[in-house]
Order: C-alpha cells, then sequence, then structure tokens
C-alpha cells in the first residue's frame, strides 16, 4: 500500500524510477505519491496497455459533476490511447480492466465495494473533498483488476478523477494554452491506495478587467462571456484541483443575468459561484443599472436612501440562487456587505453602524429564502480597500462568516489575523492579486508575478490562519497561466509547498507541460522571465525608467539599462534555441507560456532603451540619434507584429486575447490606443554621411571604491533562535534571490534572541558609513505602522530600520502613501542609516530580524557616494 497524506519534495519531481527500470510519466506539480507506470508491473492496473484504455464504470444515478468529470477523463483516455474508451453503466455488464468512480454513500457500485470487503475508505467519509485511489484485484465477476476512485463528496471524486488525468500525462492546460498531449502505448497505475484533500477549503480565481482582452476574444470565439466560453474556465479550474469562482463583471457583463446557463453549468460540473467584493448577495453590479423601467434598480446605490430597492434587488440573488428546485440551491458562496457604486467607497469616513444594519438585513434576506439560518449559507466579507478601514474600527460580523483579508492590488497583503486569534467557524481568507486597474498604474499586459513572491505572501497568510478561502485576480485568465497553476497547486497543499519544492517547481511544472527533454532549461527561463518582468512592471517602464551612461569619446556606455537589455538578449537567445528542438505540436503552447512573453517583453526594453539614447543624443545634435530613432519605430513595428502572429496561432484560436494597450501611459489608466514614444531626427547642419550613423558601446563604468554591495543570500553565517532559521529563497526579488526568517508568522523579536544574519566585509576606503538594506516590499499585517528589522556593524549598537508603507487605491497624499507608491513601482524598498566613521580592514555587518515578513534583498556599504541605479551597486563577480 502507498500512503500519501503528505508531499515531499520528491513527490513534487515525480518521484524516483521504480527498480528494474521501469519508466514513470511526469507526476503533476503537486498531490501524486507516486507517479504512473510505462512499463509493466505484474501488480499494476493497465489503465492504457498496447494502446487500449481501461473501460470507465459510473452509477446512472451519480451526481452531474461526477458525470461531467468521468466523460473528461474518458476523453483524456482516448487523447493519450488514440482509442474511445468503453463505458458501462452496471458492474454486471463490466468486462476487463476497469476504472470504477464515485462517491461515498451515494454510489451503489462504491458502497458494494466497501460492504463487500474489497475497498476501505472509512478515513474520507465527511471529509471536505477528500479522495481515495484504490487498485482491486477481482473486484466483479469478469473484471480482473479495477481502479476504483472514491470520492469523499462529489468534488472529492472529481479531482481524485483529474488527478489521474494529470499524472497520466494531461495538462490543466490542454486547452486553455494548447499544451500537448503525448501518446502513450501503455500507462499502469502502481498497486496499492493513495488519500489527498485539500488544506485550504476555498480555491479559485477572478476573472476581472476582462476587456478589451477576454471580451473581445469571447465575442469572436463564442458570441460573448456565455456558458460556452465557462465551460472551458470551469473544466480548467477544476482540472487544477479549485474549486470556486467569480466570474467576469466588468460592465456590461452579469454572469447569471447574461446567460442563466452558466450558473447551471456551473452547478452542474460542481464548481462554487461568488461574486466580488463589490457585488453583494450574488449580484453582478450591472444588474444594477438595468430593467430600471421595473422600479427597482437604477436608484441610488446608497441604502440610506433606498433601502427598500435594494433589499429587493438584493432579495433577487438569493432567489436566484434558490431557484434550482431541490431546497439546497445552486451552489454558492455569498458575499455580503457593501461598497459604493462603481467599486468606490460607500461612503466618507467609517460609517460601521451602518454597515452593520446592511449585513444583518442581508442575513435576514438569505435566513427568509432558503428557509434555513443564515448560518448554513457560506459568506464572505471581504476586507478590500477601505472596508478594512471598518474591521480595523472594531466592526463585527457574525463568526460563521468568513473574513476575506486582501493584499494591495500589488502582492503585499495588508491584513491577516493576530498570531494565536480565536478561531472563526467561518475562518480567515486571502484575495490576492496578479492583475490590477488602479493607482499608481494598471498593469494588465503581462505576466509579471514571481511564484517566489506568491509563496512568501500565501505561507504568512496560511502560517498565521488564513485558510478557509484563497481567491486571486488573474485578469483575462491568460496570460497568468504559469503563476495562477502555481496559486492553485499550493492553495492544494500549502504545507507542501516548502522552500525546496519551490525551488523544484519551475523544473516540475516544465517537465509536466513539454517533458523532461528540456525541462531544467525551460524551468530555469520561466524563473528569469518572472524575475526580470517583476523589476517593474512593463506598463510602468518608459525611457527614463532605467539610467544610461555617458557619451564618451569612445563609445556608449550602455549604463544600467544596457545591461538589462543585454539580459533580455540573452534570454531571448536561450528561449529561441529550445523553441528550435522542441516538437512542433510544442510549438503553440510554448509561444503562450514562454516565448511570446520574452519577445514582447524584450521588445519593450528595447524600444524604450533606444528611445533614452534617441533623446539624449538628438539634444546634442548627435547623429547618431537617427540610428536609435529607426530602432524605435523597428521595435513599435514588431510589438504589433508579436501581437498579430499571437492572434493567429492555432487557426486565430486566441484573436483578441492580447488586444491590451501597454505603453506610452500618462496617467494610470489605460491609454486610448498603442502609442510609439515621440523620437526626434537630426538633420540641418549634420553631413549627409553622418546622419544614419551607427552606435559603438563600451563597457559599463564599475562601481566605485568606497562601495560595497552584498546580496542578501551571501551571508557570512546565519545565527537562528527563538525556533527561526534563516533561509534564502533564490530569484525573490529583483536580483539573485531574498533572504527570510522561517516560519513565518512568528510574533517579533529582539536583538536578546540573537536572530541574525552576519556579513564579513573588507573596507578599502575610510570614512563616514551608510548602510542601505533593499527590501521586497511588505506591509504590516498586524495591523501596525510598518515591518521592522535592525542593523549594526561590528559589536555597535544595533539601529532600527522601519518600512512605514501605507497602501492606497487612490491620492498618494501623505508621505507613508507615496513611499508604498515608490515601493510597488520599482518593487524595492530601500532603507539607509548613518553608521558613523569606519576604519579600513574587516568588518562585520549584522542584520537582525525583529518583525516578521522582513525581505532582505541587498545590503549595500558606504563610505563614498553611490551612482544612481535601480537595482543597486552590483556585488563583484563571484
Amino acid at each position: 500500500m502507498v500512503e500519501s497524506g503528505r508531499m515531499t519534495r520528491r513527490s513534487l519531481l515525480g518521484g524516483v524510477a521504480y527498480m528494474g527500470g521501469v519508466l514513470s510519466l511526469p507526476a503533476p506539480l503537486l498531490g501524486a505519491a507516486t507517479p504512473l507506470l510505462t512499463r509493466r508491473r505484474t501488480d499494476a492496473f493497465p489503465l492504457v496497455q498496447n494502446f487500449m484504455p481501461a473501460a470507465i464504470l459510473v452509477d446512472p444515478g451519480a451526481d452531474t459533476a461526477v458525470r461531467h468529470a468521468a466523460n473528461g477523463f474518458a476523453s483524456d483516455l482516448e487523447r493519450v490511447s488514440g482509442r474511445t474508451p468503453r463505458r458501462y453503466a452496471g458492474a454486471g455488464e463490466a468486462s476487463g480492466p476497469l476504472v470504477v468512480i464515485g462517491v461515498l454513500g451515494q454510489s451503489a457500485i462504491v458502497d458494494g465495494l466497501v460492504a463487500s470487503g474489497k475497498i476501505d475508505a472509512g478515513d474520507i467519509s465527511g471529509e471536505w473533498e477528500a479522495f481515495r485511489q484504490i487498485v482491486v484485484d477481482r473486484p466483479f465477476a469478469g473484471v480482473p483488476r479495477a481502479l476504483v476512485i472514491v470520492g469523499s463528496d462529489r468534488r472529492g471524486a472529481v479531482f481524485g478523477t483529474y488527478d489521474l488525468s494529470e499524472r497520466m500525462g494531461v495538462s490543466p492546460w490542454h486547452w486553455f494554452a494548447d499544451v500537448p498531449v503525448q501518446r502513450r502505448a501503455d500507462v499502469f497505475v502502481p498497486a496499492g491506495s493513495r488519500r489527498d484533500q485539500p488544506k485550504v477549503r476555498y480555491r479559485g480565481f477572478f476573472i476581472n478587467d476582462e476587456a478589451p482582452c477576454l471580451s473581445g476574444w469571447a465575442e469572436k470565439k463564442f458570441g460573448g462571456v456565455n456558458s460556452a466560453m465557462y465551460a472551458h474556465v470551469f473544466e480548467l479550474l477544476l482540472r487544477m484541483k479549485g474549486n470556486y469562482l467569480w466570474p467576469a463583471m466588468w460592465a456590461p457583463r452579469a454572469f447569471a443575468a447574461d446567460d442563466p446557463r452558466s450558473m447551471v453549468l456551473a452547478d452542474a460540473m460542481g464548481v462554487v459561484i461568488g461574486n466580488s467584493h463589490h457585488e453583494p448577495m450574488l449580484r453582478a453590479h450591472d444588474e444594477w443599472h438595468r430593467n430600471r423601467d421595473q422600479g427597482v434598480t437604477g436608484g441610488p446605490w446608497d441604502y440610506t436612501r433606498n433601502t427598500e430597492n435594494l433589499r429587493t434587488f438584493w432579495r433577487g440573488g438569493i432567489e436566484r440562487m434558490m431557484s434550482k428546485g431541490d431546497g439546497k440551491g445552486y451552489e454558492s458562496v455569498v458575499t455580503i456587505g457593501m461598497r459604493g457604486d462603481g467599486d468606490e467607497a460607500m461612503a466618507e469616513g467609517t460609517a460601521t453602524e451602518l454597515l452593520e444594519r446592511i449585513v444583518a438585513d442581508q442575513r435576514a434576506i438569505i435566513a427568509q429564502v432558503t428557509g434555513r439560518p443564515a448560518s448554513e449559507t457560506p459568506q464572505i466579507w471581504a476586507l478590500y480597500k477601505e472596508v478594512q478601514d471598518y474591521y480595523d474600527h472594531g466592526m463585527q460580523v457574525p463568526d460563521d462568516v468568513t473574513l476575506l483579508f486582501a493584499d494591495d492590488n500589488w502582492g503585499q497583503i495588508r491584513r491577516l489575523p493576530e498570531a494565536g486569534a480565536p478561531a472563526r467557524s467561518g475562518g480567515y481568507g486571502v484575495y490576492y492579486h496578479f492583475d490590477y486597474v488602479g493607482a499608481p498604474r494598471n498593469y494588465k499586459w503581462l505576466n509579471t508575478n514571481q511564484i517566489e513572491k506568491t509563496w512568501q505572501q500565501m505561507d504568512l497568510a496560511y502560517e498565521r490562519g488564513a485558510r478557509a478561502m484563497w481567491i486571486v485576480n488573474v485578469g483575462d485568465i491568460k496570460p497568468m497561466e504559469y503563476p495562477l497553476g502555481f496559486f492553485l497547486a499550493m492553495a492544494w497543499n500549502p504545507e507542501a509547498m516548502t522552500p525546496s519544492a519551490l525551488a523544484a517547481y519551475p523544473a516540475a511544472w516544465a517537465e509536466a507541460t513539454f517533458g523532461p527533454d528540456h525541462a531544467g532549461a525551460i524551468g530555469e527561463m520561466i524563473t528569469t522571465y518572472s524575475r526580470y518582468a517583476a523589476r517593474r512592471k512593463p506598463e510602468l517602464i518608459d525611457q527614463d525608467s532605467f539610467p544610461i551612461g555617458d557619451v564618451t569619446p569612445e563609445g556608449l556606455d550602455g549604463g544600467e539599462f544596457g545591461e538589462m537589455v543585454a539580459e533580455w538578449d540573452a534570454l531571448e537567445a536561450r528561449m529561441l534555441d529550445v523553441r528550435a528542438r522542441l516538437r512542433p505540436d510544442q510549438h503553440d503552447a510554448y509561444f503562450q507560456l514562454l516565448e511570446f512573453p520574452v519577445l514582447a517583453l524584450a521588445n519593450l526594453y528595447r524600444l524604450y532603451y533606444a528611445t533614452a539614447w534617441n533623446r539624449k543624443l538628438a539634444s546634442r545634435n548627435d547623429a547618431r540619434a537617427n540610428f536609435f530613432a529607426d530602432q524605435v519605430e523597428a521595435a513599435f513595428r514588431r510589438d504589433g507584429e508579436l501581437t498579430a502572429r499571437y492572434h493567429a496561432i492555432n487557426g486565430g484560436k486566441w484573436d483578441g486575447m492580447m488586444a491590451q494597450v501597454h505603453m506610452s501611459y500618462v496617467i494610470w489608466n489605460d491609454p486610448t490606443q498603442q502609442t510609439m514614444p515621440s523620437i526626434t531626427r537630426v538633420g540641418g547642419d549634420t553631413p549627409t554621411e553622418e546622419r544614419g550613423a551607427g552606435a559603438r558601446f563600451v563597457d559599463r563604468r564599475p562601481s566605485p571604491a568606497g562601495v560595497i554591495a552584498i546580496e542578501a543570500p551571501s551571508f557570512s553565517r546565519a545565527r537562528n533562535g527563538a525556533g527561526l532559521r534563516w533561509t534564502a529563497i533564490p530569484h525573490l526579488g529583483r536580483t539573485r534571490g531574498s533572504v527570510l526568517a522561517l516560519p513565518q508568522g512568528r510574533p517579533a523579536t529582539s536583538p536578546a534572541d540573537a536572530v541574525c544574519l552576519e556579513y564579513d566585509v573588507r573596507v578599502e576606503v575610510p570614512g563616514i558609513a551608510t548602510l542601505t538594506t533593499w527590501l521586497a516590499p511588505t506591509l504590516d499585517t498586524t495591523g501596525g505602522r510598518g515591518v521592522r528589522l535592525g542593523v549594526s556593524l561590528d559589536d555597535g549598537p544595533v539601529r532600527t530600520l522601519g518600512a512605514d508603507l501605507e497602501a492606497t487605491g487612490g491620492a498618494q497624499d501623505t508621505p507613508d502613501k507615496r513611499l508604498w507608491a515608490d515601493a510597488v513601482r520599482d518593487n524595492a524598498v530601500r532603507l539607509s542609516v548613518d553608521m558613523g566613521p569606519i576604519a579600513a580592514g574587516r568588518h562585520v555587518v549584522k542584520v537582525w530580524r525583529l518583525d516578521d515578513n522582513v525581505v532582505l534583498q541587498k545590503l549595500v556599504l558606504s563610505t563614498a557616494a553611490v551612482p544612481p541605479s535601480y537595482l543597486g551597486p552590483a556585488p563583484p563577480p563571484r
């Protein structure tokens, strides 16, 4: 028997081959204790043998979600084997190898196997979404061996089924990213049994900011954002073992009203539907602006002035939930509370008493319509933006309501339960962002999210007790495939996503998506891309974002900007080299998941780099400005060509999905059209033969003596204590990686706890020293002003540095709000302190752990002026 209640790094990597040279398929990224086999063992179950798939047996009266998953699994077997599997409705007619799918206590077939002692699934009884996969000998007459997939409930059976699909090589992204399925002659399931279930109750994503991309694509592909489109979304969610969706809601969309079949299909497939933070009571916000002639909607969105109409409107949402007719309703989580019309604050100040009355009235409606206590209908209160102020001012909601905390829209969680806070029956959750429309600037075009950052924040959330719901804003779904897959894999079992599992994830993802041959290279490239892209959102980049160097008699010093462009050049070359060695059927998926993002962002960097040089040289009447003007125009054309290529792949399947405007922003919101940066051509008295002159670059000047830069993971010694251990997280942040004290979620420490990092340095230039620490942005999730760390030099006093950032969705009208805006724009926080005079020679710089959630990236000790830079001075080559 092979049992897997927990995951290990070994299981994430797919395990090792069985002895005797047995080959294995790639295991899914999280969840499989043992991989499937491509060579037979006498005790293994033949899922596919000599291209012949096993048959499938499901009770005729099984839940619709189980039948949908069984249909998907049958299609997966056909994708792998090339043949359609037989389907049986009863055990008496079955023969040969058989896959049985059912729910414990709901399936006569499964319950009969339990009663006869053929299987034991008692440990999943009554559990949430648990499953057990069991290889059984001679379960029925004429069936020599069966694989029984038992769910504790309907989604347990669904997840147990799709888990098997993924283990035999069918990616959850086989439709949504065109990931090909490799044909296999033989696939065997090892003998024994395995159990699994999620550790976060509700796990899902929010389709948001979906115009012009997803909405335009869906209109061309399906005739609108309708049930035909959502069928693919629901399947994607379930295949990634997610269960919860906030559907697209930008006006003029309304999920349940636009196509009522969408709500019906979601429930039939097992997807739990909710609504976003400003759409209470299962009502899409756009519905309020419809049907005004009926005398209910369209008036003031104000509970003090339009109470009865709002109650009637909200009642309609709950009545629609209950319209299924079974007394239980369509499976949903109801958002309660109220925000202002148009995703704005409800009122000036904090109207706590009013919001408490609104919640009480909403819960009364829920109880009246459902005919049972409100506590029996799952509900959330989303503490998003200004709503958190109500929570901070002591507003209480009933214990059964899930408190859904939020990040700052840029990946930093704002608030979490206090360590040791009393348990709530509704629990706590987190609403996170991979996409955002708002200040200081929209970011919607490409994936700019590091899974390392997501891991750090969500690991913190889990350790602090946010385990009832994880939901992430993914914009159009594409191009967030990579971080979304990671988010949901981690949500299934956060405890399994250890730092070592995190480090192994990119290669495991690449192997599951593209096979083992180039998994290491592709994993390294997606990690490098993510780090480069996260340095600054592309919508925030222009010709002034990064410094270029000087114009010298020997040539142009490209400066830091030039080095960044060179990094993109190198990544693009590696990416194209691997592409040339992939199978042709992998090219569309590769283009969507890696090639297009690398080409598009590398091109954007070149466009603004050329713009920077064009303007600098034109200001000097230097003829080389024209060379860079040509490069700007070429890069701008290239941007359009790449978009057109994306829209043309696979017969135009994704036409419209990359239509987002992404350059030449002036304010926080989208420009109305794609516009090339302005350029200047030098003419007039410049000789004709010099007007198209090219450019020659020289090496960038090194950091001056007296500036010592150290990457945080390059510590000399780590002093652990108070149950904490310093851990390097490669790639987290903008340069080499970061260091933080684990486990997260622990109370503050003091220098007396002696939890510190030590860095040995040699000072060549004596003088007054300044120490600058570079941190990844984080917020004080306890409700204080900021997070703190300590620094000291040699045996000197510990000086406290504080990152006091105040997240804002609007004006940056206080120093702390301005610091926050700078931090999220730059994806870094710089804290400096005067360390006093320092002599030449050897010294020790110490960094002390004081607060939780501090992520150290780099240190710079300087006794001389530090040249301007974006990433900070570079350490000497290793």
